[in-house]
């Protein structure tokens, strides 16, 4: 009977990810996914690396800044394993900051518009220039596991797992609805979903997220923008991302006309000529929150069980970090980041 190191449970970014980074390390691996590999939070997020000192909590920049410097390496790793393109640009973001955020960002130049952007319908709105990243979620999730199995780690997908069990104090076996799977070590990873896994309450939730594309005339933006209206977001292949609601409204993923709507309306303010453009497709997606918005990240009290999860808005900023770091506690080396703040301890209901 085949056995492994390391069970993973999430074939999301951050589980495809860490999975990676375990084989690396010598481990043998299985990663088990409840529905379709990649296709939940990673699938619908817009790929901001957002890790700039002004927009990130003060908690987690440590981890946001190592993890946007992993980043080009961690990229070229999964292309040149998989061959998928994960359209990695470095154009920079335009921040539009609130009237009453402007304050935050005194110590930045403003950004010259009419030489950035033409198209925008207010060239001399208040804006400024981050040095930021954009990545394609689709692309990354696909590419890390297309790698993941090039490097045998073994992924079972439609299988939802229903509890973690233990045998003399540590952990041993996983069980899902179809059968059981045994190994010392288990990272639960499954997102929105990690607190339904027994025997612990992880108090993750889902905070559902709209976002629609478009395609064609104006839609060939050179940076991601910023606001507090909307975002936009442009793919080197033509596409524009238009985002995104934070909704609290439990597993349901069903886009509304309401808010595509009004997400669309604000993009054509920003960029009038987008009203030329085509809309390509909506969607809703759910984030792993928590209640202080922070991470998951750690061992638990039970000895082999592990958590990575919760990464609410920056899992796919997050997931080089949490593979590298993750991957080091699990096989025994001391991370080089502190995961103290991250532990599930905080939390008085988890482990």
């Amino acid at each position: 009977m085949k056995t492994w190191d390391v069970i993973i449970i999430g074939a999301g970014i951050i589980g495809l990810s860490l999975a990676i980074s375990l084989r690396k390390r010598g481990a043998r691996v299985l990663v088990l996914e409840r529905g379709e590999p990649g296709r939940e939070a990673s699938h619908a997020a817009a790929g901001m690396l957002a890790d700039h000192m002004l927009e990130t909590p003060t908690a987690l920049q440590a981890l946001a800044t190592a993890s946007a410097c992993l980043y080009p390496e961690f990229v070229h790793e999964l292309q040149d394993e998989s061959g998928v393109n994960c359209d990695l640009r470095d154009q920079g973001t335009l921040v539009f900051p609130a009237p009453d955020h402007l304050r935050n960002f005194a110590d930045l130049e403003l950004a010259p518009l009419v030489d950035l952007e033409a198209s925008l319908a207010d060239p001399t709105r208040t804006a400024f220039l981050l040095k930021e990243r954009s990545v394609d979620p689709r692309g990354l999730v696909t590419a890390a596991l297309q790698a993941a199995k090039h490097r045998e780690v073994d992924v079972a997908s439609g299988t939802t797992v229903l509890e973690v069990l233990t045998s003399e104090g540590r952990v041993a076996t996983v069980l899902t609805e179809r059968t059981s799977y045994h190994a010392p070590a288990v990272v639960n990873c499954a997102g929105a979903w990690s607190g339904q896994i027994q025997p612990y309450k992880f108090p993750t939730r889902p905070v559902k997220g709209q976002m629609l594309s478009v395609v064609g005339e104006g839609a060939k933006l050179r940076h991601v923008m910023r606001s507090p209206e909307v975002y936009l977001v442009p793919r080197s292949d033509g596409r524009l991302l238009i985002g995104a609601t934070v909704e609290e409204a439990g597993y349901d993923k069903r886009t509304t006309a309401d808010a595509i709507q009004r997400m669309h309306r604000a993009a054509i303010a920003m960029v009038p000529v987008l009203a030329n453009a085509h809309v390509l497709e909506s969607w809703a997606g759910l984030r792993p929150g928590t209640p202080d918005d922070l991470p998951i990240l750690g061992a638990t009290s039970t000895p082999g069980y592990f958590v990575a999860t919760g990464h609410f808005r920056d899992g796919i900023l997050l997931a080089p970090i949490t593979a590298h770091v993750m991957a080091q506690l699990i096989t025994g080396a001391k991370p080089d980041q502190d995961l103290d703040p991250f532990s599930s301890n905080r939390f008085a209901k988890a482990a």
